[in-house]
């Protein structure tokens, strides 16, 4: 898979959605923290699927990086 954000964007990412999804163990139950595994996810792993969809990328590298798995 392609990374599609840049760096800046998934730090933004990945800590909005640890904030959202810290609303699980926060006050009363509130399902606004299952909102919050989607930025995380995409923030740690680099790819969106919105973006590949729409062929958007955040990146500004002329030569595109891949997403390995093991």
């Amino acid at each position: 898979m392609k990374i599609n954000i840049n760096d800046k964007e998934r730090i933004f990412r990945g800590v909005g959605g640890a904030i959202l999804t810290s609303l699980a163990f926060v006050g009363p139950a509130n399902p606004l923290f299952l909102i919050g595994i989607i930025p995380l996810t995409t923030g740690i792993l680099g790819v969106c699927p919105l973006y590949s969809g729409l062929h958007v990328s955040s990146t500004k590298s002329s030569e595109p990086k891949y997403f390995h798995t093991a």
